[in-house]
């Protein structure tokens, strides 16, 4: 009798959408709760007793003049863990697949860069439109010492664009490859229900726009089998808004080092 070479089936698509699901409903309590500066205070106050006897040590942290920075690091750091370190945790020890079955490689992005720009572009000329108005340039960029250098304004950037990138693999990446073997085409539909929620402390024209924003980005997605082309027009739409605020408001850095 030969021998013949086993091996062990994959999960069922019901069993990987019910992982998929739970994986995210936990990771999107974590990010909720966890990502504010109130919760960062307290962690830096809670280090900082175990080192002195009272709350000088806490005090002396809170004067540095990068405690704005370290608390935004903290935000994007916190989504990193939930958006991508979870979910590949999952990916690997539990689905035991690779990375690129869930949008990580660049794959086919090249082939839709067109329908890219065609997003990005409307929303960059509204942008640019819009900072005229004063509440635009108060409320970007969100780290209000991005004007101070170009050191603050480089690494801020390069943490949006980080938390971006993140958001991107978690949605269009884990959430919607992971659920499209069950639902087909509906897990576009899946995949924008929590991308919609995300925005609903956003003005309400930009939570609006998110649903059919998400689903186009879902569909390219599943087009392109990558994250990339969507993680890509997020930042330049980020960037250009940070800019255009600057720029408007006359705050563009002059220095390099605050």
């Amino acid at each position: 009798m030969t021998q013949s070479n086993h091996k062990k089936p994959s999960l069922k698509p019901e069993q990987k959408l019910t992982a998929v699901l739970v994986t995210v409903c936990l990771c999107l309590f974590f990010i909720h709760y966890v990502k504010f500066f109130s919760v960062f205070d307290q962690v830096v106050m809670g280090l900082s007793e175990l080192f002195y006897d009272n709350h000088q040590g806490y005090f002396l942290i809170r004067r540095n003049g990068f405690y704005e920075l370290f608390a935004q690091a903290w935000w994007t750091g916190i989504h990193l863990f939930g958006y991508v370190v979870i979910p590949i945790v999952v990916i690997k020890v539990y689905f035991k697949e690779p990375l690129k079955n869930y949008g990580s490689h660049w794959q086919n992005t090249n082939r839709y860069w067109l329908h890219y720009s065609c997003l990005a572009l409307p929303i960059v000329i509204f942008a640019f439109f819009a900072s005229y108005r004063e509440d635009f340039t108060h409320t970007y960029p969100f780290y209000s010492l991005a004007n101070r250098s170009y050191f603050d304004l480089l690494a801020w950037e390069l943490l949006y664009g980080l938390q971006f990138i993140a958001l991107e693999f978690f949605f269009r990446g884990f959430l919607l490859h992971g659920s499209q073997p069950s639902l087909k085409f509906n897990a576009i539909w899946l995949m924008s229900i929590p991308y919609l929620m995300i925005h609903f402390q956003k003005p309400w024209l930009e939570a609006f726009g998110a649903l059919p924003f998400g689903l186009l980005l879902g569909w390219l997605a599943l087009r392109s089998r990558s994250i990339w082309g969507g993680a890509m027009v997020h930042i330049t739409i980020a960037f250009s808004m940070d800019f255009f605020s600057l720029m408007r408001s006359a705050q563009l850095p002059t220095q390099w080092w605050p």
